[in-house]
């Protein structure tokens, strides 16, 4: 039997390519995707999307969608006991591996590695170590559309947030930002793909800034920033809406 996986989703392009690759290579049954939601707000961490577009978005993947809720301004140990609790859950139902689309951050794949062998779960990562712009291409080529729905506001300006992922959003980014904002410049929403039974309609809504301060404990966020000073200021989000 193939070995049963948990996909870790944030509904953006690299979990989209991800997800896209495991379904071509066909190594993995998959069991559901996964996602961290703001229990206050009802949205992705970190994405600011609404939660009726993810699960949108994953009917129109055709896979279930099994979504974490995370109180507000949970500290790391309370996300970590959370997620022991999930991933324990998803073991007693099969599952052997959590995959994720994660490119280059170390200390991001460690801190995987060591969160899934606690619980006898292999970490998976079928993007790992390959060239963003090549990434980029791939995801064009095979057909995805996705929008920009949150920018760092250290890197980049409002007018960044709501704009479609392309090849112009690409070429006007300043030469210090990564092409795959692997380094949390941006984060996106993908709407359309070769493996979507049907597009998810959305629309651009209004364009918020908001402030962001890491607990003083250390939280969810703080395990997926590259650097302390990535998250020293604030993020553009474009609220996306249902068309």
């Amino acid at each position: 039997m193939k070995p049963l996986a948990i996909f870790n989703w944030s509904g953006g392009k690299d979990s989209a390519l991800a997800l896209h690759r495991v379904q071509q290579q066909q190594h993995f049954p998959l069991h559901a995707l996964f996602t961290t939601l703001s229990q206050t707000h009802q949205r992705v961490t970190m994405h600011g999307v609404r939660e009726e577009l993810m699960q949108a978005q994953a009917q129109a993947v055709g896979l279930p969608w099994k979504p974490i809720y995370l109180p507000e301004g949970a500290s790391l140990p309370v996300y970590n006991d959370l997620m022991t609790q999930a991933w324990t859950e998803f073991k007693t139902s099969g599952v052997t591996h959590g995959i994720f689309g994660d490119i280059y951050l170390e200390d991001l794949r460690k801190y995987r590695e060591e969160q899934l062998a606690s619980v006898e779960i292999q970490a998976h990562f079928p993007l790992w170590g390959e060239e963003p712009t090549a990434l980029l291409e791939e995801f064009w080529r095979a057909g995805f559309k996705a929008k920009v729905v949150c920018v760092n506001g250290k890197h980049l300006d409002a007018s960044f947030a709501g704009r479609e992922l392309n090849e112009s959003f690409i070429n006007d980014l300043p030469a210090h930002v990564d092409p795959c904002g692997e380094n949390g410049e941006y984060h996106s929403f993908v709407y359309d793909g070769p493996n979507f039974k049907h597009p998810v309609p959305v629309q651009t809504g209004e364009v918020v800034f908001r402030s962001y301060t890491p607990a003083s404990q250390g939280s969810e966020e703080d395990c997926f920033a590259a650097t302390p000073a990535s998250y020293d200021t604030g993020f553009w989000f474009c609220d996306l809406l249902p068309a």
